[in-house]
């Protein structure tokens, strides 16, 4: 996507760093992004690294710090990006109030982007309350490389989607690790279960991605009345044994949100 003028990425660690390598990849002018962290960094060819904020402000600045390394760089941040045309944070937590305290800049978009962002196929869930038709339009584009984008209107949403799809590959990969830990407790070699299970988690997201029905409706579909499988989902739908359980793993991880965003303000 071509940008109105430079492009900072404040802080590079996992997933800003995931998020440059994909915009680097479809297209982006390296010449065009300026890489800000505290410390020395590799970062793509033709990408200027600084240690410090650099003369400013720039088109679009991508905040992409720790939540709680916020007001950390907000002394010197502030001012290299004051009336800078777009500010989009990615801080899990942080809503769009607490930035405009710290930031005067022209407009401001909450982003979340997940892990699977780093191989184009992650999601990115965006609000905005104060942005206009060109920034959300900047932003959406910005973020269109890295996967399925989303916007939110409502911003009470915003700590249920982090806990949905921003701290879902986390849970995706529990489950995987115990689905391969209990075909290895059925006499499977170690190596080879974890192959089948991340194999057939694969297969069985694409299957879903691309069906005419919902995944609920799927897992009847393959379960045969008193078969193997329906045995097994008797098991996990037991009292919703499942739901109940995915439903107190995202309340978990949606209040942590609300505490970061408490924090921030």
């Amino acid at each position: 996507m071509p940008l109105a003028g430079p492009l900072w990425l404040i802080g590079c660690g996992n997933m800003g760093g995931a998020m440059l390598e994909r915009w680097i990849a479809d297209g982006v002018d390296p010449a065009s992004v300026t890489v800000v962290t505290r410390s020395p960094r590799g970062v793509p060819a033709g990408v200027t690294h600084a240690t410090s904020i650099p003369e400013g402000p720039p088109a679009v600045v991508v905040l992409a710090v720790k939540p709680q390394q916020l007001d950390q760089v907000v002394p010197d941040l502030a001012p290299g990006i004051a009336g800078a045309g777009l500010l989009v944070s990615i801080l899990a937590g942080v809503d769009e109030a607490a930035l405009a305290a710290r930031f005067d800049v022209r407009a401001i978009v909450r982003a979340m982007p997940n892990l699977p962002v780093a191989i184009g196929q992650g999601v990115v869930t965006l609000h905005s309350h104060g942005a206009d038709d060109k920034a959300r339009m900047i932003a959406a584009g910005l973020m269109a490389p890295l996967g399925l984008v989303e916007w939110i209107e409502d911003a009470a949403l915003f700590d249920a989607v982090t806990a949905l799809s921003g701290c879902g590959p986390g849970f995706v990969f529990r489950f995987i690790d115990a689905l391969a830990a209990a075909g290895a407790a059925l006499g499977l070699p170690a190596d080879q279960a974890q192959r089948l299970a991340i194999a057939t988690v694969r297969g069985s997201a694409t299957m879903a991605a691309d069906a005419d029905a919902s995944p609920a409706t799927l897992a009847d579909r393959v379960a045969s009345p008193g078969g193997s499988t329906r045995q097994g989902l008797n098991v996990l739908d037991d009292g919703d044994a499942l739901k109940r359980l995915m439903a107190a793993t995202l309340a978990a991880a949606e209040r942590r949100n609300a505490e970061l965003a408490a924090a921030a303000r």
